[in-house]
C-alpha cells in the first residue's frame, strides 16, 4: 500500500530520560527494538524539550510555539492552571484538513475541558490511557495496582507484561494503524502511554530484569548540591530522600530500566504491526519523549526547580525509509515539541501556521550537517512546590541557568558533564556567564518573553543579580 503523502506514527513515552537507551549508551539497559529504529534510520543525539513539564510541552507540541507563547506554562493541580491561548493553530487539525485520519492513545495533559477529538486538535478516535485501562482490568477480574510504594514503585504481582496498560496501548495504537490502512487515506497515530513516568509498577520479567546491585550512579550523582538553589535541596527533603545512597536509589532506577524495556518490547510488536500491514516503508516513525527524569539523579526525584540534562535532554529517533541513511546520527540541536509540529505539516505537504516557531527537521532527516543553532533553550515557570521562573541556555560546552528568584547557574559541561560544579560566582568565568546572559537576553526578545522587563532586563545585562 502507498499513498502520495506519508503515514506517520508517533510515539511519544513520559519522562524517559535521554541516556537510556541502549543507543544512547547505558551500560545495561536492553532497548533492541528503538536500537533497531536507530539502525534503519537516524538517532538525534542533541534534541532537548522547550520545558521539562508535561502540560506545557505538550502543547508546545500541538501549537508548535514556546510555553511563555501558548501561555500553559504548569499542570493543572497547581496554583498557574492555565489553558492555552484560545484560537492557535494546531499541526493535527492541519494534518486533517490535509486528509489524514488521526488516531491518539494514551496520555492527553492539554487541555482540562477539550480533548483530542475537540475541533481544535481534529483527532477521529481517542483512547484515553489511566481511567480506561483500570477498567479493562478490574473487567478482566485482576486486581488493582498495588500502590504500597507510593511513587517510589514496586512490583505488580498479579499481571504478566501481556496484560499491563503498555501492552494494553499498544493493542489500541496497532487497532488505530490498522484503521488507518483500511481507510486508504495517510495516517498520523500517536500513542502517549504515562510510562515511564514514576511510579514504575512493573510485572515480571521486567521487575528483576536488572538487579540493583549491578547498575551504576548516574553521573550527576552525588551532588553536595553546594552553591546551588535552595530550591533543590527543599525537594530532596520534601521527598524524605536527602539522606539516600546509591543503594536505595539504585531500586527505584532498577524498576524504571525495567518499564522502559516493557515500552520497548511494545514498541517492537508496532514495528511488527506496520511489516504485516505492508505500510511500514511508507512510515515515518518518531520515538521520544516529553521531558527526561531525574530518577536519583543529584540525589532528586522527578523533574522539578531544575534545568539539568537528566530533564531537559530526551531521546529522539525517527525511521523513514528513502529519505533517513540507516544507520545516521543527527548531532544538530533540535529542540523536538517545536520542531516537530513544524515537521509533521511539512511532510503532510500542508501548509505551516505563522505562530508555529520550530524548524523544519526534513533537511537533517536527508543528511544535512547543520540548521544553523549554535545553542538550545528551555524554560521552567514552577509547579507543585510554588512558581519558580527559570530560562536556560546550553551550548556544546557551557550551560547558564537564569534563576528569578535564587542563584544562577553555570556549568562546563566539557570538564562537568554531570553539573555537580555551579561555577556562575567564580570571576575565572565570568566572561562566559556575561556572553550567556547576553545571549539570553536575545533570545528572550525574539520570543516575547514576558519575564524580560524593565526590571529584569538590568539583571542579565548590567551585573545587577546578586
Amino acid at each position: 500500500m502507498d499513498h502520495s503523502s506519508p503515514n506517520i506514527l508517533l510515539i511519544h513515552v513520559d519522562q524517559h530520560r535521554f541516556d537510556c537507551l541502549g543507543v544512547n549508551g547505558h551500560p545495561l539497559l536492553k532497548t533492541p527494538h528503538i536500537d533497531r529504529l536507530a539502525a534503519e534510520g537516524m538517532n538525534f543525539t542533541h534534541a532537548f524539550c522547550p520545558i521539562p513539564l508535561c502540560v506545557p510541552t505538550r502543547n508546545s507540541l500541538l501549537h508548535g510555539q514556546w510555553a511563555t507563547e501558548h501561555l500553559s506554562v504548569c499542570n493543572w493541580d497547581t496554583e498557574a492552571p492555565r489553558p492555552p491561548q484560545s484560537g492557535l493553530p494546531t499541526f493535527s487539525r492541519t494534518l486533517r484538513e490535509a486528509g489524514y485520519y488521526l488516531g491518539y492513545v494514551g496520555k492527553w495533559h492539554v487541555h482540562q475541558e477539550k480533548d483530542p477529538l475537540d475541533s481544535d486538535y481534529g483527532f477521529h478516535e481517542y483512547v484515553p490511557d489511566w481511567g480506561a485501562y483500570m477498567e479493562w482490568r478490574e473487567a478482566r477480574g485482576l486486581p488493582p495496582l498495588p500502590r504500597a510504594s507510593g511513587w517510589f514503585g514496586e512490583l505488580d504481582p498479579h499481571i504478566g507484561p501481556e496484560d499491563s496498560q503498555l501492552a494494553w496501548g499498544a493493542d489500541h495504537t496497532i487497532r488505530m494503524i490498522e484503521t488507518g490502512v483500511e481507510r486508504g487515506a495517510p495516517f498520523f497515530v500517536r500513542w502517549d502511554p504515562t510510562e515511564p513516568h514514576l511510579p514504575n509498577i512493573v510485572p515480571e520479567p521486567y521487575f528483576s530484569m536488572y538487579p540493583p546491585e549491578t547498575i551504576p550512579p548516574w553521573p550527576s550523582f552525588p551532588d553536595p548540591l553546594i552553591g546551588k538553589p535552595y530550591a533543590q535541596a527543599q525537594q530532596r527533603r520534601t521527598w524524605r530522600v536527602d539522606d539516600w545512597t546509591w543503594s536505595e536509589w539504585a531500586q527505584v532506577v532498577s524498576r524504571y530500566l525495567g518499564v522502559i524495556s516493557l515500552i520497548d518490547a511494545q514498541v517492537g510488536r508496532l514495528l511488527e504491526a506496520l511489516d504485516r500491514f505492508g505500510v511500514a516503508n511508507n512510515t515515518l516513525v518518531i520515538y521520544t519523549s516529553d521531558h527526561g527524569d531525574l530518577c536519583g539523579g543529584h540525589g532528586m526525584m522527578d523533574k522539578m526547580v531544575i534545568m539539568y540534562d537528566d530533564v531537559t535532554r530526551v531521546p529522539l529517533v525517527m525511521r523513514w525509509p528513502g529519505h533517513i541513511t540507516p544507520g545516521s546520527q543527527c548531532d544538530a540541536f533540535v529542540s523536538h515539541s517545536i520542531d516537530l509540529a513544524t515537521t509533521f505539516c511539512e511532510v503532510a505537504g500542508a501548509p505551516v501556521p505563522e505562530t508555529f516557531r520550530g524548524q523544519n527537521l526534513i533537511p537533517l532527516m536527508e543528511g544535512a550537517q547543520d540548521n544553523s543553532r549554535q545553542d538550545i533553550f528551555s524554560t521552567f515557570h514552577g509547579n507543585q512546590f510554588g512558581l519558580y521562573s527559570q530560562r536556560m541556555v546550553r551550548d556544546r560546552r557551557w550551560k547558564y541557568v537564569w534563576n528569578l528568584s535564587a542563584e544562577d547557574e553555570l556549568y562546563d559541561l566539557q570538564s562537568d558533564p554531570g553539573e555537580i560544579h555551579n561555577l556562575a560566582t567564580d570571576p575565572a568565568h565570568a566572561g562566559e556567564l556575561q556572553r550567556l546572559r547576553e545571549r539570553m537576553v536575545a533570545w528572550l526578545e525574539d520570543t516575547n518573553d514576558p519575564i524580560l522587563n524593565m526590571w529584569t532586563r538590568p539583571q542579565l545585562l548590567d551585573g545587577l543579580k546578586v
